[in-house]
């Protein structure tokens, strides 16, 4: 009887407390904790992290009912902080695992320091209500935290441009609520995990400039809403799948400067919502398909440095638009294909150059 008494006294007086200063005082205490982690000499943000009530005029703090939901502190801003300034962010130090402790925290935004470094704490998998984990731009280093699948309610995972190491963990597939994914820029080895696919709610996977090994995972293309796969300038290996041709919502694909071979899928030059693919710098062979038609609408369509033959397909000058094309440092031979309205009216010579026998405007009459 007792000891309910003093939880329920314990409860009340936290209560007010908050009520009172209208901030927990234990959310303030991991706060002051993750300062004391980090430096940043020139704006002086964490000068503002004083007095009892941390929801008020901390910079970057947002509460809600006296507990802190969200930290956002970007390196790269138009605050008035920076503006003023003149100067970018630029802060040292590490994230300190005290922060795990804000157990409300629905965003923890870390981005564009340039030197933060360390290892991403282990305890944030246990932020069950973490929205947005941001913390781009940085020196981070260690691995991705093995158990990332239990933030449940992630939408935004965004670790790009650090230092981050190993193998992009098995259980990030059960991200059931992911819609952005960037770690691109980093140092991941390993291969993609072949059930990918479970990421059904993902419109954006950036995993880019990496050591990436291995295939392409056929289970990508059943992320109904993915718009923008970049795998490029990893290590992968083997073909590509046709199946990512068919899907509906795909605009960019980018897999240039990788080990990729076997032939090119038709079913990526006749999708007409690919707005940009790049597959260049790669093992192609064979002759590219000829599938093009009037709604064939291309940004970008790179398709250099490979080992393909043949000729310029001729449907492609019934193209709706080709932007940039680059067909250069092939074996391609023949005439290149004219017609009204033809996508190639506005390219240059570099466009088709260093292939075996091509002729025909812009480059030489055959």
């Amino acid at each position: 009887m007792a000891s309910s008494f003093i939880i329920s006294l314990t409860v009340f007086l936290t209560t007010v407390i908050i009520a009172v200063n209208g901030c927990s005082p234990s959310d303030r205490t991991a706060l002051l904790s993750f300062k004391a982690a980090l430096k940043e000499p020139y704006h002086g943000i964490f000068n503002t992290w004083s007095g009892e009530d941390c929801c008020v005029n901390w910079y970057g703090v947002s509460c809600d009912s006296g507990r802190v939901t969200d930290i956002n502190l970007r390196g790269e801003s138009e605050d008035p902080i920076f503006v003023k300034s003149g100067r970018s962010g630029y802060m040292t130090g590490n994230i300190s695992p005290e922060i795990c402790k804000i157990d409300r925290l629905t965003s923890l935004i870390v981005a564009d320091w340039k030197a933060i470094s360390g290892e991403i704490p282990q305890c944030v998998t246990s932020l069950s209500n973490l929205r947005i984990l941001d913390l781009i731009g940085n020196q981070i280093t260690g691995k991705i935290p093995s158990n990332i699948g239990n933030l449940q309610r992630l939408t935004v995972l965004n670790l790009a441009d650090n230092s981050i190491s190993g193998e992009i963990p098995a259980s990030i597939v059960e991200l059931g609520s992911l819609k952005h994914l960037d770690l691109s820029n980093n140092v991941l080895t390993g291969s993609i995990p072949a059930n990918f696919g479970k990421l059904g709610m993902l419109s954006r996977a950036l995993l880019n400039r990496n050591k990436l090994t291995g295939s392409i995972p056929v289970s990508i293309s059943n992320i109904y809403r993915l718009a923008d796969l970049d795998l490029s300038m990893n290590r992968l290996t083997g073909s590509v799948p046709s199946e990512l041709g068919k899907m509906p919502v795909l605009s960019t694909l980018n897999l240039d400067s990788n080990l990729l071979s076997g032939q090119i899928p038709s079913s990526l030059l006749s999708n007409s919502g690919l707005g940009i693919l790049n597959l260049s710098r790669n093992g192609f062979s064979g002759t590219i398909p000829d599938v093009f038609c009037p709604k064939s609408y291309f940004m970008v369509l790179d398709l250099s440095f490979n080992n393909l033959n043949g000729r310029v397909p001729s449907s492609l000058s019934s193209a709706k638009y080709v932007g940039h094309l680059d067909l250069s440092h092939n074996h391609l031979c023949g005439s290149i294909p004219l017609g009204v309205g033809s996508p190639f009216d506005h390219l240059e010579a570099s466009s088709f150059s260093n292939n075996d026998c091509l002729c025909g405007n812009p480059l030489k009459t055959c």
